[in-house]
């Protein structure tokens, strides 16, 4: 019994020893770039984390340092390595992660969100022009005429002038005789003579009217088709669009779960420079973050798209077992209470 109690004895002084060192030395907190949660302003780190930590290292008499890094992976193996006491963002507590490390007590409620182009339309025009359906329309429509044509000169070219000549002089005649004939019933003048010839014609008269209505309905129908694409409304309606987002996100987890393709990007930047230049069409992230960019935009390019879906919190990140989480929890708790958080939060996000 009394080894016992030794035993928790030196346990509790232990325990006591390292939180007073941890409270004693600069602690390394890393981070990564997330707007509005963290960034570099004026050579200065700011963001509503990294307000919070300063807040929390005033109310625990904490000093600390920050460790800015590229990729959110790389935030997250300096806690689990052990090389960062702890990591800041907006990191989502999943129960992966917190089989490899331990989180705080909610910092922030967050979830995910859809953002589109303001207008999904706009520019549309050029890829109506340049879709591969309208392209290939085009190109088989002239393939035809052409073909026809010089079908028409191999069997009128002895017995009428307009197509005496040879085949690459005729090339051009002839795939403008076809193209009157589809448009205007052909010439007048310059009806076939042979028997073969004007079976032919009549053939291409009779068949140009199906030719026609098909030419325009591809055309239509690729018009239409880039016009629906353009929608999204909800997640259903993801299927078939070029979205985007992190690699190894919470979100790009969500993606994959719903069998929905995605282009991975491993820096938020990467991502939303695709967006802006058209690369992707949607893009499917933490709604925080994607409301910072829309409201930050002064040209009005982006929208938010429907509710916050896959509602999910935000933690810091600390070591597995860390002798930290216990005195962030409680500060967390009075900086709550004292009215801290909530003029932290307003700052950056406005009134809850």
């Amino acid at each position: 019994m009394q080894k016992r109690h030794i035993a928790i004895f030196l346990t509790c002084a232990l325990w006591l020893i390292q939180a007073s060192w941890a409270a004693a030395e600069d602690l390394t907190v890393t981070t990564v770039t997330r707007p509005p949660f963290s960034m570099v302003e004026n050579g200065k780190d700011t963001g509503f984390s990294i307000e919070l930590l300063d807040e929390i290292a005033k109310n625990l008499d904490w000093t600390y340092s920050i460790n800015r890094v590229q990729n959110f992976s790389e935030m997250l193996s300096a806690v689990e390595n052990g090389t960062s006491d702890a990591a800041i963002a907006n990191i989502s507590i999943t129960a992966g992660r917190e089989a490899v490390m331990d989180f705080t007590q909610p910092i922030f409620e967050a979830g995910l969100q859809i953002m589109t182009p303001s207008d999904p339309n706009k520019g549309s025009i050029w890829s109506i022009i340049l879709s591969k359906d309208l392209v290939l329309a085009i190109v088989g429509a002239f393939a035809l005429l052409l073909g026809c044509g010089m079908l028409m000169w191999r069997l009128e070219r002895k017995h009428q002038e307009y197509f005496d000549m040879n085949a690459r002089e005729a090339m051009f005649p002839a795939f403008w005789w076809a193209l009157n004939l589809i448009v205007n019933g052909g010439f007048e003048e310059r009806q076939p003579r042979t028997p073969l010839g004007r079976m032919f014609g009549v053939f291409l008269v009779i068949s140009s009217l199906f030719f026609v209505s098909v030419f325009v309905a591809r055309i239509t129908a690729a018009m239409t088709v880039d016009a629906i694409q353009a929608n999204v409304a909800d997640i259903n309606d993801l299927y078939g669009k070029n979205v985007g987002t992190l690699s190894g996100s919470t979100a790009g987890d969500f993606l994959d779960k719903r069998d929905i393709k995605f282009a991975g990007y491993t820096d938020i930047t990467l991502l939303l420079e695709a967006f802006e230049i058209g690369a992707i069409d949607v893009v499917v992230f933490d709604a925080p973050i994607l409301a910072y960019y829309v409201n930050s935009q002064k040209d009005n390019k982006a929208r938010l798209i429907g509710q916050v879906f896959l509602a999910e919190n935000y933690g810091i990140a600390l070591q597995s077992n860390s002798v930290l989480s216990e005195q962030i929890n409680q500060s967390l708790l009075e900086l709550r209470e004292n009215g801290t958080y909530d003029r932290v939060y307003k700052k950056w996000f406005g009134a809850r």
